[in-house]
């Protein structure tokens, strides 16, 4: 049974898919056993809680340096003790060490085809607003494993969608996220679960 943590800093949109997954069975061979958000506020957190899932908020701003939150970062992410850390919309840079310990084990979904619009700068609405500027034709999400760049991970899983002719960023996100992002990040956690992904230097195999 995989262990799975998902760390999370607003709604929780892609983490009720993973949940939604699990409950429905078309993710196998996994638990969730905790939520992490940055963010106190966040509905991810209730989303959690509304599914019996233990959930946390621990953040930059409840510590004196950034050290010490890395530290306790690392300290609570532990101790649930995740074989599978699932970024789910977190917007905290993740901590080397946690990097290096969870090495393989972290995943994160990105909403746009990597390597474009991707990087430092791109998140949330920036990636769709600058999609839309650049006019592009094709856009979409990717999971990839986490690594110590930002967005260079390995690939697992890529899928396409079209921008529409009006699509303002609120709506090419919205459909990004109902076409691409709450479908590859529960089949990447399912490939995972089942033992059907390994990375071989800076690519997955599917087995």
């Amino acid at each position: 049974m995989l262990n799975v943590v998902v760390l999370v800093s607003g709604g929780g949109t892609n983490l009720q898919a993973v949940i939604d997954g699990v409950e429905k069975g078309s993710i196998t061979n996994t638990r969730i056993a905790g939520v992490i958000s940055n963010n106190q506020n966040a509905y991810a957190l209730t989303r959690a809680q509304k599914h019996n899932i233990p959930g946390i908020c621990i953040s930059p701003k409840m510590f004196e340096t950034r050290e010490k939150f890395n530290e306790k970062f690392l300290e609570a992410v532990d101790v649930i003790g995740p074989d599978l850390i699932v970024l789910a919309g977190f917007l905290v840079v993740i901590p080397p060490a946690m990097i290096e310990k969870y090495r393989n084990r972290i995943i994160n979904i990105h909403p746009s085809l990597i390597p474009s619009f991707c990087g430092t700068g791109y998140y949330g609405l920036k990636v769709h607003e600058a999609a839309l500027a650049r006019g592009v034709r094709i856009v979409g999400a990717t999971v990839h494993f986490v690594d110590e760049g930002t967005d260079t991970g390995p690939i697992i899983l890529q899928k396409a969608v079209e921008v529409q002719q009006g699509d303002t960023p609120e709506a090419l996100q919205r459909r990004v996220m109902e076409q691409a992002e709450w479908k590859i990040l529960p089949e990447a956690v399912d490939l995972i679960a089942n033992g059907r992904i390994i990375v071989e230097g800076n690519r997955v195999k599917r087995l």
